[in-house]
């Protein structure tokens, strides 16, 4: 799978993934000689940069955190390349005076420590080689200010027990629209829906090398009693600020958050 950012330092690498879902400070965080994270708080704490590809949102800090990763490049434990959700000043400037290759405006949520990476800062672009993509659709029906969540059983193939949308996965050229509904009908019952709204993909990471890209609906259904099929065990009808709360599939609220009317 290949993303494209943001070209900051040019140049190529590869290797394998260093991620962290935390902005990193390069000064104090990371053993200036050993280029080992020390800060306690970090989820990288304990591991080395050198020679990996670092991903972070961005960094933090002082401003010498920059001359830092230039003193680890020198002694040949800073990261072969820099990825990054946006690239701060210190960040930008530490690769450009270590001449270490940069892209930002990247989805590092989506990344993983042990993922292997190629790196074309020049061309702007990612590539995941062992990571590929699915389609699959989530609709949530709304009914009385009320939206329907349904929790997968333990006979489905991913995130089993979690709370959901209504979902399945697209096949082909299938439109996402006929699938949304489709898997209303199977998995609910419910036939007499009306589309409120669409939005544009979400993407998650699986707990493997699968990437989710979910095409979010939201229809309204006045009236049908819910009948879950063998795909879901339970169901409930939630306020839609209950979603973030609940024990969920990576990133349902965001999905909804898509589709929600303004």
């Amino acid at each position: 799978m290949k993303f494209v950012g943001r070209r900051v330092v040019g140049g190529r690498a590869e290797g394998t993934v260093l991620a962290s879902d935390r902005p990193l400070s390069l000064l104090g965080g990371v053993d200036p000689t050993t280029g080992e994270v020390r800060d306690v708080h970090d989820p990288l704490f304990g591991q080395r940069i050198a020679d990996r590809i670092l991903a972070v949102p961005h960094g933090k800090g002082s401003t010498v955190g920059s001359y830092v990763l230039y003193g680890l490049r020198n002694r040949r434990a800073a990261p072969r390349a820099i990825l990054a959700a946006n690239a701060e000043a210190i960040l930008a400037v530490g690769a450009v005076i270590s001449d270490i290759p940069l892209v930002d405006r990247l989805p590092i949520d989506l990344l993983r420590t042990g993922d292997r990476a190629i790196v074309d800062a020049d061309a702007s672009s990612l590539d995941m080689p062992t990571i590929s993509e699915r389609p699959v659709v989530t609709s949530f029906l709304e009914r009385d200010g009320r939206i329907l969540v349904v929790r997968r059983s333990e006979k489905v193939g991913s995130f089993r027990g979690k709370w959901s949308g209504v979902s399945g996965f697209l096949e082909g050229d299938e439109d996402p629209e006929h699938r949304a509904r489709t898997e209303v009908e199977e998995e609910t019952g419910i036939r007499d829906v009306a589309l409120a709204a669409r939005g544009p993909p979400i993407r998650s990471r699986g707990t493997d090398d699968t990437i989710y890209a979910i095409h979010p609906f939201r229809f309204h259904a006045p009236r049908g009693e819910v009948r879950l099929d063998w795909e879901n065990v339970e169901f409930r009808w939630v306020r839609p600020e209950e979603i973030a709360t609940l024990d969920s599939v990576p990133k349902l609220a965001a999905a909804y958050r898509a589709t929600a009317p303004p």
